[in-house]
């Protein structure tokens, strides 16, 4: 039975310039000298260190680990020595550095221990975790994690499965190359997907320009012994788009404001499917991925490339010739100039384009919007780009919301076809980044303010908490002397006797602190008979010794009658 095939609005047909890069089988790039490995290459957080300067390293050893689900792990791309963690430039329209791990090769190339798994036997959700742990992510450009991906039946029964082949980028023919070479390895990584997620069909699309894929896949699905469909899709840009290709295959159209699994669809790359097998069947983490060299060069052709390889060196495979002017990576519609050739191949790179101003030639002035709507007939998600162009160059980042903004795809259709020569992608992308920067701004500000008050709230706790210590203890004090009966000399003092002198109270204190200091005293110095001191007996004593000399030098006085001088 002929799978019914459906259309998808807009779209366009460029010269796909792919013929000169399948003429050779895919190569294997040597293993450079030095690789730098970016920890964020997916959708998600970004992945933490496990490795630090000086650590050796084996093929295939995790040096980054998945940050939260939404997010998947890196891996050396071959063994050696780390001799930074570091940020280090990245291949990004940006140009920004990023956290990276840089590994000086031992040349011995030597694997991790690697242990090949029996998928059936394992429960779904231990699936997912080997394949976040292995970097499975969508090798087509879009580099979300796969093991997030395959959690969409929980919610929603999946009807579908699609598998995109379609690769409609100009160019590009790393995705062809592969499915001509290795079928039976995407075949088998598409069941581990159709096994997680239980669709009533699989769909696998391919576009017609690629007749040699075809039938490779359609001879490893009768091998494999798998009822998976492969169909053939007109060729036309962007059918290798997500929703596009669900419209063709399937006719379900996703709404702006869903996603495809929230209509029972779930789509993946073929080079995605077969890394997943690969992680799986041979415990092979994602450390390398097929790379298309084209454009101005000498020797167009697929390589596969070890993650983390300066881009420089990748070129050289090519032989470019004199008079390129310029790199991209990704296909011409898509792409973007790599700000810097040191940057490394990550995850995300597919395509490397040598340009030169033939094959390229400058883009001609930009001239006004003669409002013609041609990328409005062009847009394959139905928007009105000339809106959003001018709402865009206002600043007025409100109306382009209100013309869905984020629904676009930014697939150069509408800036293909402009007569007026506006690079209208880059106007919204400006809108985008705009837009996100004073949501950021915004939400933290939010979260200052919260915190603002958070600590005035908690100031203001911390001043009534002490205020009322402060009062408990001021109330137990005046109860405390309110209670505590009035010191009096005698016991039987009557009740109205007058309070206690404070001076007499003073003095009484004093001569008792005297009292105990003399018996103190007397402790320490005990009397002897006579009722004196040691002290006491030893001054006496010295007083005697020097009255004695005195009392030896007087005349003895004459005798005297009893009662001379008695009587005065």
């Amino acid at each position: 039975m002929l799978q019914q095939l459906f259309k998808f609005k807009g779209g366009v047909k460029p010269a796909t310039n792919k013929a000169p890069s399948v003429q050779a089988p895919i190569g294997i790039a040597p293993v450079p000298p030095l690789l730098v490995v970016p920890l964020h290459q997916s959708i998600g957080g970004q992945p933490q260190p496990l490795v630090a300067a000086g650590e050796h390293v084996l093929k295939g050893q995790r040096i980054g680990a998945a940050d939260k689900w939404v997010s998947a792990a890196v891996h050396a791309p071959t063994s050696g020595t780390v001799i930074a963690v570091e940020e280090r430039i990245t291949a990004h329209p940006s140009g920004l550095p990023t956290l990276s791990v840089v590994i000086e090769a031992d040349g011995k190339d030597e694997w991790i221990e690697r242990q090949p798994l029996d998928y059936a036997s394992l429960e779904p959700e231990q699936v997912r975790e080997i394949l976040r742990d292995s970097g499975v992510v969508g090798l087509g450009g879009a580099v979300f994690p796969s093991h997030v991906k395959t959690e969409a039946a929980k919610a929603v029964p999946m009807e579908e499965l699609v598998i995109n082949g379609a690769e409609c980028e100009p160019f590009m023919t790393c995705d062809d190359l592969l499915m001509r070479e290795r079928p039976e390895g995407i075949v088998r990584g598409i069941a581990i997907f159709r096994d997680l997620l239980k669709p009533k069909r699989v769909l696998i699309g391919i576009e017609d320009n690629k007749p040699e894929a075809i039938d490779a896949m359609r001879q490893a699905v009768e091998a494999v012994g798998e009822d998976f469909e492969v169909v053939g899709v007109p060729t036309r840009y962007p059918a290798g788009g997500a929703k596009q290709l669900i419209r063709v295959l399937t006719g379900k159209e996703i709404p702006a404001a869903k996603r495809s699994p929230e209509m029972g669809v779930q789509c993946f790359n073929v080079a995605t499917a077969y890394t997943a097998w690969r992680a799986i069947a041979f415990g092979e983490p994602v450390i390398s991925r097929i790379v298309t060299l084209t454009g101005n060069v000498e020797q167009a052709r697929n390589w596969e490339v070890r993650l983390g390889t300066p881009i420089q060196d990748v070129i050289k495979l090519a032989e470019p010739k004199a008079d390129t002017n310029r790199f991209l990576m990704g296909g011409p519609m898509m792409g973007f100039d790599i700000p810097d050739l040191a940057a490394p191949v990550v995850k995300a790179t597919n395509c490397l384009i040598a340009g030169s101003p033939k094959l390229f030639p400058p883009p001609a002035p930009e001239m006004p919007c003669i409002r013609c709507g041609a990328c409005a007939q062009a847009c394959p998600h139905e928007l009105q780009p000339f809106e959003l162009y001018w709402f865009s160059r206002a600043r007025n980042f409100g109306k382009t919301q209100e013309y869905n903004l984020f629904d676009c795809i930014e697939c150069g259709c509408c800036s293909y076809v402009c007569p007026s020569h506006i690079p209208l992608v880059q106007y919204f992308r400006f809108a985008k980044s705009e837009i996100w920067t004073r949501e950021r701004d915004k939400s933290q500000a939010d979260a200052a303010k919260a915190r603002f008050e958070f600590r005035n709230e908690r100031e203001e706790r911390e001043k009534a908490e002490k205020a009322e210590r402060l009062a408990r203890a001021a109330a137990a004090k005046a109860a405390e002397k309110k209670a505590a009966p009035a010191e009096t000399t005698a016991s039987a003092e009557p009740a109205t006797a007058a309070p206690v002198d404070a001076e007499a109270a003073k003095k009484a204190a004093i001569a008792a602190a005297m009292e105990r200091a003399r018996q103190q005293r007397e402790a320490v110095q005990p009397k002897n008979t006579d009722g004196l001191t040691v002290a006491q007996r030893k001054e006496i004593a010295e007083i005697e010794a020097r009255r004695a000399p005195l009392q030896a030098e007087q005349p003895t006085a004459p005798a005297q009658a009893p009662d001379a001088g008695g009587q005065q």
